[in-house]
């Protein structure tokens, strides 16, 4: 693969946040970092313009409040399929910001994210972001994410994605991220 495919660009990308529920919060492992992660993810994507796409499974609750704040005018996407293309207006709404890049995180990473990674890479460069994703064991998210891995999916971190996606110091964007990164 050549270079300049393989670095995330900000007009190439959006953020999927995949089940980040109470319920589900409540039993993973390093909650903490998880959700301190994506509210880094989330108020990047609002500050450098990135699209943003948060699916719920049904009956596990509502996205946590640290998070569903940040975007409080989007309509998170329910469903029952574990990988988020098996649903309908996941695909359609995916479709609709037509970028080729999707920054992945949520939760359980051995589970939705893992399906939808799978899944996604045969149609988009996925980015995994391994330090805001979870699962209830550590063991199941190292499976994870070497299973993703093997199938062509780049496992990256929330400040190499931010950092990435901004490119260069001493821009406006650079001034309002770093105390993101601080």
């Amino acid at each position: 693969m050549e270079y300049s495919k393989m670095l995330l660009k900000q007009g190439d990308c959006a953020l999927v946040v995949i089940d980040v529920q109470e319920r589900l919060v409540q039993a993973v492992q390093e909650r903490e970092s998880l959700v301190g992660n994506i509210i880094k993810l989330m108020k990047f994507a609002r500050l450098s313009h990135l699209p943003v796409v948060i699916t719920e499974q049904q009956k596990l609750g509502p996205t946590v409040p640290e998070i569903s704040s940040l975007v409080s005018l989007l309509r998170p996407i329910t469903k029952l399929t574990f990988d988020c293309f098996k649903n309908a207006e996941f695909v359609d709404r995916i479709q609709g910001l037509g970028k080729k890049t999707l920054i992945v995180a949520g939760i359980e990473a051995h589970i939705c994210v893992l399906q939808t990674a799978i899944h996604g890479v045969s149609t988009h460069r996925l980015h995994v972001v391994a330090d805001a994703i979870s699962s209830r064991s550590l063991h199941d998210k190292e499976m994870a994410i070497s299973r993703m891995v093997h199938a062509g999916v780049t496992i990256t971190s929330t400040e190499t994605v931010i950092y990435e996606i901004m490119g260069q110091a001493g821009t406006e964007l650079f001034k309002k991220v770093l105390p993101l990164v601080r």
